[in-house]
């Protein structure tokens, strides 16, 4: 037992940061470098190691283990500020003055409509006004509805000699 344990390959994510470390690109490492230094060190891993190493990779990115920059993958510095939400860091706030009170600045304004007062007397609905005359030429508006034209041959009218 004690051998199955050596002889098996780390994780993905470990083997992915170290091959981005190995490779020491100075722009990242992209996906098939990665790839073919894995299969390199650790021989055929399956016909599904390229569906996991995609798979690993979208995730150590999403959780901002790499970044993935001009298609390729940069493990993040200590020096670069981690993504928050969508990729927007939150805004910086401006320290309060010394002396200044909290009753001084606004509550932030809420957002969307302004809720309906319960207490306010109910509107009425403007009743809408009625032309005097509809249909000022007599016609209905709109297109025309389709009629049958009859064949001009019934059978019945002609005669034939």
């Amino acid at each position: 037992m004690a051998t199955e344990s050596f002889n098996k390959p780390p994780s993905y994510p470990e083997m992915i940061c170290e091959a981005i470390e190995a490779l020491n690109q100075e722009g990242g490492s992209n996906k098939s470098s990665i790839s073919t230094y894995i299969e390199s060190k650790y021989g055929d891993l399956g016909k599904d190691h390229s569906e996991f190493l995609t798979l690993h990779l979208d995730n150590m990115k999403q959780t901002g283990e790499l970044i993935f920059l001009k298609n390729n993958y940069i493990k993040p510095g200590t020096d670069v500020p981690q993504k928050r939400g969508r990729g927007r860091p939150p805004k910086p706030k401006v320290p309060l003055p010394p002396g200044a009170e909290s009753a001084e600045i606004a509550p932030p304004r809420p957002r969307g409509r302004p809720r309906k007062d319960p207490n306010a007397p109910p509107t009425s609905k403007k009743p809408k006004p009625t032309p005097a005359t509809p249909n000022s030429t007599g016609r209905p508006r709109g297109r025309p509805r389709k009629v049958r034209p009859q064949s001009a041959q019934d059978g019945d009218d002609v005669e034939e000699s």
